[in-house]
């Protein structure tokens, strides 16, 4: 126990450094920070609303989760991360106790600190996004069945856990979070001898994961008309798999074809620094693997298939098999030859990056520097628009000083816009204030801030026009 605190402690340490100084990064953070401060503003907490309109794209597990951590720490950037670097820490230690369990405490270690050192795991394990709170059900979920497999006999404990895992990784992120069910079924292949039912009860356990998921799911469903399903699962899950979201994948059949191999590629990169050592682990497993091995490759491979085959691709849409490849590479430290001077120069690395080159990178986010020089100049009761520049930061870091909602401007109306009555502002490309508002008002506060929109991958120079009464 003192060792699984101490574990936590050390991986939430490592993974809070730097989020106080980098701002949210474009577009997924602040959707979750600011869908997570409305629905606390307006004490709902079925419903996710982002900007003032509906917001479809996840569960509510995530927004849950920020609203405890606001409460704690206040509507800030640290807060809206600090749930996901519980997530991470969590992960690490669920980890040392399966791999404990699996083959003794240096096992657990290993497993432990690959997955937390992993360089996929060091971005996501600090972004308030929700993949770390799936990554930590569907381990909890695969540890379960493991165990219940292993034992072949019908255990509570692990019965609930892996249950109540499927449920709350569907909190976390939809129906990816059920795929350790495939795992089960696959792992009938080398569990031969195994009564899966007697050990899963499935008749008892599906029904139940569902009445806990239809706990929230029938009244945000009743309460939108449908609406959460049509645009949940419909749009963002089947529409997902079938054609790019965001411009996240193959636009053609050709494209698709060729990224097939994405992931794999990809995965060298995410799982560094310990991807230079899978070609030792599979040499190894061709010649020398167990059960336990097969359960933990078929749950790897499924996901790796799964996202495969899916249109919209990005990279750390497999993190939640790192955990099962960390546990197979622990299980065989010494043949795979992991490094105690990875870990040293890994960890090291990170942390100077977190703790220096972060507030490095903060001057290159615009919309949280527009709102720090014209601070003085807010107030609650402004409207705020902008013009060809929507992104998701804008809600965020002014909405910590005006209550309105940001009004999405054609180029036409930003004029009328501003002369309306009452104080407000619009937020616009630098290049277009001329072309828009040749003659600005001398009364008007002008702002100016450089930077970088990242889902883009461009220069942006944006200007801030303020009304003040």
């Amino acid at each position: 126990m003192r060792n699984s605190i101490l574990l936590f402690l050390g991986c939430l340490l490592f993974h809070l450094a730097g989020t106080w100084s980098l701002p949210l990064i474009d577009r997924d953070e602040p959707r979750f920070a600011e869908a997570s401060r409305e629905m606390r503003e307006r004490c709902e907490y079925v419903i996710p609303y982002f900007n003032n309109q509906y917001r479809f794209d996840k569960p509510p597990l995530t927004y849950w989760c920020e609203i405890a951590s606001f409460r704690l720490f206040g509507e800030n950037d640290f807060a809206a991360r600090f749930p996901t670097a519980i997530a991470a820490a969590l992960v690490s230690t669920v980890l040392f106790g399966w791999g404990t369990r699996l083959r003794g405490k240096q096992t657990g270690w290993w497993a432990a600190i690959v997955f937390a050192l992993a360089l996929q795991t060091f971005l996501h394990g600090k972004a308030a996004v929700a993949d770390m709170w799936l990554v930590l059900f569907f381990t909890l979920a695969h540890w379960s069945a493991w165990e219940l497999l292993n034992a072949n006999s019908y255990r509570p404990k692990w019965w609930w856990i892996f249950y109540l895992s499927l449920a709350l990784g569907f909190l976390a992120k939809g129906p990816v979070g059920w795929i350790p069910l495939l795992s089960v079924v696959l792992a009938k292949w080398f569990y031969k001898e195994t009564d899966f039912n007697a050990l899963f009860r499935f008749f008892v356990g599906i029904p139940l994961t569902l009445a806990i998921v239809g706990a929230w799911g029938v009244p945000a469903l009743m309460r939108t008309n449908g609406e959460f399903f049509r645009v949940g699962i419909v749009h963002h899950v089947i529409g997902r798999s079938l054609a790019p979201m965001e411009g996240h994948g193959a636009s053609s059949l050709a494209m698709y074809f060729a990224l097939l191999p994405f992931y794999f590629l990809t995965f060298l990169v995410s799982f560094f620094p310990w991807s230079t050592r899978l070609l030792a682990l599979w040499n190894d497993l061709r010649t020398n693997r167990d059960a336990t091995d097969k359960f933990l490759l078929s749950g790897t491979l499924l996901i790796f298939a799964i996202f495969t085959l899916v249109k919209t691709k990005l990279p750390h849409y497999t993190l939640p098999a790192f955990p099962l490849i960390a546990l197979l590479l622990a299980r065989r430290f010494e043949a795979v030859r992991l490094s105690r001077s990875a870990v040293v120069w890994s960890a090291g690395i990170y942390l100077v990056i977190a703790l220096f080159a972060t507030p490095l990178l903060a001057q290159f986010f615009p919309s949280r520097r527009l709102v720090r020089e014209s601070r003085l100049d807010l107030k609650p009761e402004m409207e705020f628009g902008a013009i060809d520049y929507t992104e998701p930061s804008l809600v965020w870091y002014f909405r910590d000083q005006v209550r309105g909602f940001m009004t999405t401007l054609k180029r036409k109306d930003a004029v009328r816009y501003m002369t309306e009555p009452g104080p407000r502002f619009t937020v616009l490309p630098t290049k277009l204030v001329s072309e828009i508002f040749p003659n600005p008002d001398p009364n008007w506060r002008i702002y100016r801030a450089r930077g970088f929109n990242i889902p883009k991958g461009q220069r942006v120079d944006l200007t801030m026009l303020l009304k003040p009464e």
